[in-house]
């Protein structure tokens, strides 16, 4: 069973940063490329940024673009979101997913607020 654990969430103010992470099991983490996405209250699911399975063919949305870094390490099963510059319209709940997917797991909430 494919099972996806975000965490790395939180409470920060305009302009600082997070780190999240999603620990991957039940299939081949490697050969798989990944995604983030994240939904907004009162808002659907938004792509933010995509990684290949070596971690190459990075992408980004634009409004995230230059300030979130996607990586991942496979010999840890971990996918990786490098948010930085956060600003109050990032806030959300965080989710990753195979790229073909949707999310399956809890997610994890990022409010940006001062």
């Amino acid at each position: 069973e494919v099972q996806l654990v975000e965490s790395g969430g939180g409470l920060v103010q305009p302009g600082g940063s997070l780190r999240l992470s999603c620990v991957a099991s039940g299939f081949t983490f490697s050969t798989y490329a990944m995604k983030w996405v994240r939904q907004a209250p009162g808002k659907g699911l938004e792509w933010v940024s995509t990684i290949g399975s070596g971690g190459g063919n990075i992408a980004y949305a634009h409004s995230v673009r230059g300030r979130f870094t996607i990586s991942r390490d496979n010999t840890k099963n971990t996918l990786y979101l490098q948010m930085n510059n956060l600003k109050p319209e990032d806030t959300a709940v965080y989710y990753c997913a195979i790229y073909s997917g949707s999310p399956r797991g809890q997610g994890t909430q990022v409010t940006v607020s001062s």
